[in-house]
C-alpha cells in the first residue's frame, strides 16, 4: 500500500523536531531552556480558565453550529470594533479549530490545483504545506531586511503572473517579529484587488503589536480592505494554545462556501472551548492580556540587548510577534549548525531558518521570547558560553 503524494511529500516541521530533540534531551535529567516554539509561557487569563472549569460540570456539549456560537462570533465583532476601530457583521466571523484551521479552510475555499499562491520568503512553514495540500504553488518570493522580511507592493507586481490566485500575508510575521507598514499593506491589497484576486492576512499576533505614540492598537487589513480574508487565534495573545480555537473574518460571498468546508471538515470547533472563549473579551481578561503583552515588550528588550551584546545581528528589530530572527554567519556555522550545536552543547532550543523557506535557511535562527524571563537570562547566558568555545570573531560584549 502506497501513501499519497502530499504526505510523502510533507516537510516536518522544524521547530517541533527541535523540541522533540528538546524533549528527549529533558529525560536525560538535562534542564533544557526551550526558546523554538511559540508559545506564551502565561496560559489563558484566570477569568477565562474559570469558566472552563464551570462549563465542564457534567452538562451536555453538542456541537455548535459549524461557523461557531453566535455569542462568540458577536463578541469577536466587537473585540474588532473596540480594538481596531472597524465594523465586522457577526454573520462574516467563522470559529475554527485554530487559526491552523482557519487557515486550512480559507485555502480549501479559495485554492484549486495548478493555482499559486504568492508568500514571503521566510515564512510560517505549514502556509507552504497547506497551500501544496490543495495542489496549489506556493510562489516564495525573496524578502530582505530592507522591506523587514515581508513582501512590499513592488516585489507583488514583479512576481505577479496568470496563475496567481492569492497573496497570503502575515504581519505581524512568524517567523521575523516584524509587521508590514499600513500604507504598505494597502498598497499590496491594491495590487490583488484590483487582478480580482483573494488577499489573506494572518493577524494572529496583531493585537500583541506595539501601540502607537497615541497608546492605540495597530489597525487590522479590514480597516483598509474589507472585503480581505483575516485570520486570527486565542492562541497568541490571549495565551491559550492548546486549546485550537481561531477564527476568520471573510467576506459575504465566501461564507456559504466556508460553512459547507467546515461541516465536512471538521463539524464545529471544541464547543467547550468556545464557550469559555466568551469570557476572553470581558475587561478582566483584556486587562490581563494588555499586562501580558508589556511584560513581552519587557522581554524583546531583553533579547534584543543580549543579542547584541553577543555580537548577533538582528536586521529587522520586531514590533509585534514574540520573535527575533538573528543572523549567526559571524560564527562560521549554518544555521542548522548553529541550532544542532547550541541544543547539544547548551541546552538551548532554537529554530533554523530553515522551517521558513530558502532565502534565509542558511543564515538565520529563530528566537522566541514567549518564555518567562528567567528562562531568557539562562538561555542568554549559555549562548554566550556557547559562543566563547567557538571563538567567534569581534568583541560579542562591546
Amino acid at each position: 500500500m502506497n501513501l499519497s503524494n502530499r504526505a510523502v511529500n510533507a516537510a516536518p516541521f522544524y521547530a517541533l523536531v527541535f523540541g522533540e530533540q528538546a524533549a528527549a534531551l529533558e529525560r536525560q535529567g538535562h534542564r533544557v531552556i526551550k526558546l523554538s516554539i511559540g508559545e506564551p509561557d502565561f496560559g489563558a487569563p484566570p477569568v477565562v480558565l474559570d469558566a472552563m472549569r464551570e462549563i465542564m460540570d457534567g452538562r451536555p456539549l453538542p456541537y455548535t453550529a459549524a461557523l461557531g456560537l453566535p455569542a462568540l462570533r458577536h463578541a469577536i465583532a466587537q473585540f474588532y470594533r473596540d480594538q481596531h476601530d472597524v465594523e465586522v457583521d457577526p454573520s462574516r466571523v467563522v470559529i475554527t479549530s485554530g487559526a491552523s484551521a482557519a487557515l486550512l479552510l480559507v485555502t480549501a475555499a479559495t485554492t484549486d490545483p495548478g493555482d499559486e499562491v504568492m508568500m514571503a520568503d521566510p515564512c510560517y512553514p505549514c502556509n507552504r504545506q497547506l497551500v501544496e495540500s490543495f495542489g496549489a504553488n506556493a510562489r516564495l518570493v525573496p524578502a530582505s531586511a530592507e522591506t523587514r522580511f515581508q513582501l512590499d507592493a513592488a516585489s507583488v507586481r514583479a512576481h505577479w503572473t496568470d496563475r496567481t490566485r492569492s497573496v497570503l500575508i502575515a504581519s505581524p510575521s512568524n517567523p521575523t517579529g516584524t509587521s508590514i507598514p499600513h500604507h504598505e499593506l494597502a498598497a499590496i491589497c491594491n495590487v490583488a484587488r484590483e487582478r480580482g484576486k483573494w488577499r489573506v492576512v494572518d493577524e494572529i499576533y496583531l493585537n500583541l503589536s506595539d501601540h502607537d505614540d497615541r497608546g492605540k492598537p495597530p489597525q487590522s487589513a479590514l480597516a483598509i480592505d474589507p472585503d480581505a480574508i483575516v485570520i486570527n487565534s486565542f492562541s497568541k495573545y490571549f495565551g491559550m494554545t492548546g486549546w485550537r480555537l481561531g477564527w476568520c473574518v471573510v467576506p459575504d460571498t465566501l461564507v456559504s462556501a466556508m460553512e459547507r468546508l467546515a461541516m465536512n471538515y471538521f463539524l464545529c470547533a471544541s464547543a467547550p472551548a468556545q464557550l469559555a472563549a466568551l469570557a476572553c473579551f470581558t475587561p478582566e481578561a483584556l486587562a490581563v492580556c494588555e499586562k501580558r503583552r508589556l511584560e513581552l515588550l519587557q522581554r524583546r528588550r531583553f533579547v534584543l540587548e543580549g543579542l547584541t551584546r553577543l555580537g548577533l545581528s538582528v536586521p529587522a528589530v520586531p514590533d509585534g510577534a514574540f520573535y527575533v530572527y538573528f543572523d549567526v554567519r559571524r560564527t562560521g556555522l549554518s544555521s542548522w549548525e548553529f541550532c544542532e550545536r547550541v541544543l547539544r552543547e547548551a541546552h538551548v532550543a532554537l529554530t533554523p531558518g530553515k522551517d521558513f523557506g530558502h532565502h534565509t535557511a542558511d543564515t538565520h535562527v529563530r528566537l522566541s521570547y514567549a518564555a518567562s524571563m528567567d528562562e531568557l537570562r539562562e538561555g542568554m547566558a549559555r549562548l554566550d558560553a556557547f559562543l566563547a568555545t567557538l571563538g567567534t570573531p569581534g568583541d560579542r560584549h562591546a
